[in-house]
């Protein structure tokens, strides 16, 4: 009976972890009709094939250039990129970055917004998966990854957090990845 209820948990993990993975991941991870295929889709040419998108043409991005659109777009919602403060020190880490200023709730998704329709404006790809666009957003351009998120007083990533009842984080992730040089074998598993 042991050795049944070990191999439906770990039939139980391995399901919500590849899962996981294809929600994260769906370029490398696929669903088809009830298996999880793992590694990129093989291309397959086709006359009606659409142009390609942005972010397949767009050269890498240095960091700089990264905290320099961080700043443009915190400056375009209206805010001083001085009154927050950086999550990375600058030359402590070339692949990742941010800033982060405690906002009034009232104003932090608004101001989430405006910095969103300045990525976008800066040519920045919305990246849809897993989302919710009333606490963040993804952005894709050049190898790196924004997240721009607001969070309340109850994600803070200190138990001596100062915020009160009527702040949150309002906070930008920059992360350099390159998933291209990570190969990927195909592999399929069956669920069900």
């Amino acid at each position: 009976m042991n050795a049944l209820l070990k191999r439906v948990w770990i039939g139980l993990a391995t399901t919500l972890i590849l899962s996981l993975a294809a929600v994260l991941l769906p370029d490398h991870f696929q669903i088809v009709d009830g298996r999880i295929h793992l590694g990129a889709p093989a291309p397959t040419p086709s006359p009606s094939t659409a142009a390609p998108t942005p972010e397949s043409t767009s050269p890498p991005l240095a960091r700089d250039a990264v905290d320099e659109v961080i700043r443009t777009a915190v400056s375009a919602a209206g805010l001083d990129p001085a009154q927050g403060r950086p999550t990375v020190a600058a030359g402590a880490n070339s692949n990742r970055t941010g800033w982060m200023a405690v906002r009034e709730k009232t104003a932090a998704q608004s101001e989430m917004n405006a910095i969103c329709a300045d990525l976008e404006r800066q040519g920045w790809t919305l990246n849809p998966n897993g989302d919710r666009p009333s606490a963040s957003r993804s952005y894709k351009r050049g190898g790196w990854y924004l997240l721009v998120s607001t969070r309340g007083k109850t994600q803070a990533p200190s138990t001596t957090s100062a915020l009160t009842d009527s702040q949150t984080y309002l906070t930008l992730t920059g992360l350099q990845l390159n998933l291209s040089d990570i190969p990927l074998p195909e592999i399929t598993v069956r669920i069900g």
